[in-house]
């Protein structure tokens, strides 16, 4: 696997990303990893390698970088009210115009198979993932607990659910059970949502998992829920 630090020509300015690429002499599919309001931080690198281990192109774009570029905090209260207010700062719009400025990126790319790319975001990530299915180029979209999918963007726009009879591409969606921030009742309505707009989604909820419960396969992969999601994971990638 290689690594590293790229910056990626958005409009008159650069976003930096991180890169994580597969040990494979073949054009590859590519997923772009959307992050939590924390930043391309450790976390948001390690998934990036993951999907690298995978055989995939991975790309970790940071959607602060027109206010807060090298944003990374820590999980704790002060570094979700960090986060939080570097979320107000990015709006649907920006999210197409990053998304669209990867996708163009790593089209271009010689070790990607062109057209195949699909995204993979995380809290906020996730919502943004949900968002993204709608754009054109993106193939496939995974959102593990997005939490402005059924509320408002931290932005104050409508939530992502707004946008569901534009969602052209197939969703996978993780949510844990125990969630505090994301209720039962949100998930049914998403759920719904997609059936009666007749889209081609997959959702799974984890009975006894709280929000972020993915972050717990950097210590291992032994916990089921989060070797099932990963699983998961890797079969619905398959179709990209």
């Amino acid at each position: 696997m290689q690594t590293q630090d790229v910056v990626v020509p958005v409009g008159a300015g650069l976003m930096k990303s991180y890169l994580a690429l597969p040990d494979t002499v073949e054009p590859r599919p590519a997923v772009i990893v959307l992050q939590e309001i924390f930043g391309v931080n450790a976390e948001m690198r390690r998934i990036t390698e993951l999907l690298a281990s995978a055989g995939y192109v991975a790309l970790a774009i940071n959607y602060y970088h027109r206010s807060d570029p090298d944003l990374d905090v820590p999980y704790d209260e002060a570094g979700m009210q960090r986060g939080f207010a570097a979320a107000k700062q990015t709006s649907r719009a920006t999210y197409r115009e990053d998304l669209g400025a990867a996708i163009t990126w790593l089209n271009q790319r010689s070790d990607v198979a062109s057209g195949r790319i699909a995204t993979w975001g995380f809290c906020m990530g996730g919502s943004v993932a949900f968002y993204s299915a709608t754009l054109p180029g993106v193939k496939a979209a995974v959102s593990f607990y997005g939490g402005s999918i059924a509320s408002p963007f931290g932005s104050g726009e409508p939530a992502a659910l707004t946008d569901s009879a534009a969602v052209q591409a197939p969703l996978l969606l993780a949510f844990g059970g125990r969630d505090h921030y994301i209720s039962a009742a949100q998930i049914e309505q998403i759920e719904s949502t997609l059936q009666q707009a007749g889209k081609v989604f997959e959702l799974v909820v984890y009975p006894e998992q709280d929000h972020g419960f993915f972050r717990q396969s950097s210590k291992a992969f032994g916990t089921p829920d989060v070797a099932d999601a990963w699983q998961r994971v890797q079969g619905f990638l398959e179709r990209v």
